[in-house]
């Protein structure tokens, strides 16, 4: 138990303890900070304090974002996390730790590392039947390497947002209804709900990482709406894929839920035939059970089950450097749309609305299609914790404003 006020009932407890960058109107330094409830333990002010006395990361944790944290790996992330742990729950420590605690609604939250590189995957079966069905009706859904594979491609590091950043309606060319290549805003902007993985110990270049050694690489997890002008994208993607309708801005989370804080949430993924290559074969093949919560102004629109998703987070960090391809501090991969079986699962409108044809109806009365200028999209998840308890994933939103020009 934590001697802070409020951990026990909340969903950011003393098993969650996230990790954030945040400045406040006083003191405009970005500085690292860990969540517990309705504060956050300043750990630049802890190591400033003596608080972190013997303690080799004290440098690392003093830094303006998470990227030399990270960096340091497993063994360095276990013992802090240890330490915080103690410091939050030894009632000995609680006059000194206590003087470290900023109130969230005063804290001003930055993006909580910077990224390196940006990969999005296309991971869930679910989803890629759906597009397949909405795209090509007169072919088989999936093509023919989707089993066999964890499809992806890389985006643009340079254009991750932290939550809560306008999201600026993108412009570029696209098809008419009659047939015309025109060129303007976006009219088809979609979402993709997402979970986001974020490397934190680098692998050497040319030395491919197994499924098995996904936790000592991956540092942890953000929420991800990865923002699609679809008509953008419809036009340009074949043949080399998603570009301009992908690359103008993907949105995170700016709380950073640590793997060690999901270990009650690993659930068994779903089986996969045919048998993977050995290269993607895990002695262990475990998922999360993660649910996330979509909303359009405030309206719940879907409901989308991680644990369903057909490749594993480990899968897509070893298919992601089998050619050898080094995987750095700060790269952020995403598992692409997360969907279920149902309407209500799926983590995109393109899906929701059946590209269009069949528009969701708002709590104001409004429907929509896609996205309108205005409109703000939240996605928050939970997930089981130790001991009946449940984690909230620190949620993502953003707000739709219009093109420029």
């Amino acid at each position: 138990m934590s001697w802070v006020q409020g951990a026990a009932e909340s969903n950011y407890g003393i098993h969650h303890l996230p990790y954030g960058v945040f400045s406040t109107k006083n003191d405009p330094t970005p500085r690292i900070g860990v969540r517990i409830a309705d504060q956050i333990l300043d750990l630049r002010m802890i190591v400033a304090a003596g608080t972190c006395s013997g303690c080799d990361t004290c440098s690392a944790l003093s830094a303006t974002t998470l990227n030399p944290f990270m960096a340091l790996g497993r063994d360095a992330w276990t013992q802090v996390r240890g330490q915080i742990t103690e410091a939050l729950t030894n009632n000995e420590m609680r006059t000194a730790v206590s003087q470290g605690l900023v109130p969230v609604n005063e804290a001003i939250m930055h993006l909580p590392f910077t990224p390196a590189d940006y990969v999005d995957f296309y991971a869930s079966e679910h989803h890629a039947t759906n597009l397949g069905r909405i795209l090509r009706p007169n072919s088989e859904p999936l093509l023919p390497n989707w089993r066999h594979l964890p499809v992806g491609y890389h985006g643009r590091a340079g254009t991750i947002i932290p939550s809560g950043t306008d999201v600026v309606r993108p412009c570029g060319q696209r098809k008419s209804a009659d047939g015309e290549i025109v060129f303007g805003p976006s009219v088809r902007l979609d979402i993709e709900a997402e979970v986001g993985f974020v490397v934190g110990a680098p692998s050497r270049l040319g030395k491919p990482v197994t499924p098995d050694d996904f936790a000592e690489h991956v540092f942890g997890v953000v929420l991800v709406n990865d923002w699609s002008a679809r008509d953008i994208q419809g036009w340009e993607y074949q043949p080399l894929g998603p570009f301009l309708g992908k690359s103008f801005a993907t949105s995170i989370g700016t709380w950073v839920t640590p793997l060690d804080a999901l270990a009650a949430a690993r659930a068994e993924a779903p089986e996969q035939d045919p048998v993977v290559l050995p290269y993607l074969k895990e002695s262990d093949r475990f998922g999360y059970e993660l649910s996330l919560s979509v909303s359009l102004n405030g309206t719940e629109v879907a409901r989308p089950p991680f644990a369903q998703m057909y490749w594993t987070p480990a899968q897509q960090l070893a298919h992601m450097t089998v050619n050898g391809a080094s995987a750095r501090t700060g790269d952020l991969y995403a598992s692409g749309t997360v969907s279920g079986p149902n309407r209500e699962d799926c983590g995109s409108l393109m899906e929701l609305t059946w590209a269009g044809s069949q528009p969701l109806a708002l709590s104001d009365g409004s429907t929509r299609a896609f996205l309108e200028d205005n409109d703000t999209v939240t996605i928050s998840a939970t997930a089981p914790g130790p001991r009946g308890s449940v984690i909230g994933l620190g949620e993502v939103t953003g707000t739709v404003t219009p093109a420029i020009g």
